[in-house]
């Protein structure tokens, strides 16, 4: 929530897949990146059809071979993404590794609404704040800002803001057709979620076991230690573990 693309995380994976020969497209989400975009709606967990507009953009330019990757929302994204495509990937996608992923919304959402989670929903409030009331004056009509500062949770926020905007019926809605947790086994790409058993913002859905919730294509590794996007453990080659671990998934599917 809140990256873009030039956050270190981004930046170094990008450096990795660059010295291996990938071309590498690094997209912002809408209102992202320093420019706010111009329609009402922003971005959301759940808009595969601008991560669709960025893969058909690629595959139009003659790539043979696509891989995919994603950070805490974007990954979330990515992996609901391949769920939906199911049998209809193209086969140009050969994979995707994905990390932090809060793929049980709800779960996340009840998880920083706890007291010893406050310093980093107030974050999250914080910026959000300041897209909405960018959001308020160009479209007074449609969004209101009064009483925003009582809002203290994502269930707040996504009721009267993320839910609305974006077509859902309210924040338990948006959240049940928006979490990737149950499009996994739909997926028919190799992918790897990366979850750290310590992230601070993922409940214990997040690490999903059975096969019946994974499938056949989706492979989960929990490391003790990452946080979230924290994966900052230096190999002698200069790359976090989080790029190593990616090109490594990398190689073995392509």
């Amino acid at each position: 929530l809140e990256g873009h693309s030039r956050r270190p995380y981004i930046l170094g994976l990008t450096k990795a897949l660059l010295a291996q020969g990938w071309d590498v497209l690094a997209w912002n989400f809408r209102s992202c990146g320093g420019v706010m975009n111009l329609q009402p709606r922003f971005y959301h967990s759940g808009a595969t059809e601008d991560l669709r507009q960025v893969v058909d953009h690629g595959l139009a330019q003659g790539y043979q071979t696509v891989f995919l990757s994603g950070f805490s929302m974007g990954g979330n994204l990515t992996l609901l993404y391949l769920g939906e495509q199911g049998e209809r990937v193209d086969s140009r996608i050969c994979g995707a590794v994905a990390y932090s992923v809060p793929c049980d919304l709800a779960g996340s959402a009840d998880i920083l609404a706890l007291p010893s989670r406050k310093i980093y929903m107030q974050r999250f409030l914080k910026d959000l704040r300041v897209k909405i009331d960018e959001k308020a004056r160009k479209f007074p009509d449609l969004i209101d800002v009064s009483g925003f500062d009582s809002i203290q949770s994502f269930h707040q926020f996504d009721d009267r803001y993320t839910a609305p905007l974006h077509g859902f019926k309210d924040a338990v809605d948006y959240w049940a057709q928006c979490s990737a947790l149950g499009r996994l086994k739909d997926i028919r790409v190799p992918a790897l979620m990366v979850n750290a058993a310590d992230d601070p913002f993922l409940s214990a859905k997040c690490f999903p076991e059975s096969p019946s919730v994974l499938g056949a294509y989706v492979r989960l590794d929990a490391p003790k230690w990452g946080g979230h996007v924290g994966f900052v453990e230096h190999g002698r080659d200069g790359y976090y573990w989080s790029e190593r671990r990616a090109l490594a998934f990398l190689q073995g599917v392509v």
